[in-house]
């Protein structure tokens, strides 16, 4: 949710009497400066109840809806869409094959230790990205060469250039 600002103070006046200041704030909302720069916001008990009963309401029409309006953390049931593959073609990353369910653990245990927080579709988006990374990895891994083979020079002498 946005919300415009449109009362600034400074930091020195709104640390003698921030009560007074916020109460006489044209919004409920006030950008409180620094140098000329905001460092914080601060916004009225009244304008916060507003929001808070918004957010309630827009919670309660989407009960029994996936949440894909909300952000939230990682956690151990996240599945991606049926069509991940499909939808990560169109982010522009081809992958030949399904999730698997080491992948699948993998990513989710990283990002639960992280404690981000996203939108279900970013999600898919980082996980897409992530099975693009680790399996290019794996193709080049499994390309190596090998350390032991010793090249033989080529003695052969191209067209052009005087040999002994």
């Amino acid at each position: 949710m946005k919300i415009l600002v449109s009362d600034n103070v400074s930091l020195n006046l709104f640390c003698e009497n921030p009560i007074p200041i916020l109460e006489k704030s044209n919004k409920g909302v006030i950008a409180v400066l620094k140098n000329n720069s905001p460092i914080f916001y601060a916004i009225s008990p009244c304008l916060l109840k507003k929001i808070f009963d918004i957010e309630c309401h827009l919670s309660k029409k989407n009960i029994g809806k996936p949440d894909i309006l909300k952000k939230f953390s990682m956690h151990p049931k996240w599945i991606p869409d049926k069509d991940f593959i499909r939808q990560a073609a169109l982010w522009g990353i081809i992958l030949n094959e399904e999730v698997s369910e080491s992948e699948l653990a993998c990513f989710i245990s990283y990002w639960q230790a992280e404690g981000c927080f996203f939108h279900h579709i970013q999600w898919q988006q980082k996980l897409a990205r992530s099975l693009q990374k680790s399996r290019c990895m794996n193709y080049i891994s499994q390309k190596k060469r090998d350390i032991t083979y010793i090249p033989t020079p080529d003695q052969t002498i191209p067209n052009g250039f005087r040999g002994k």
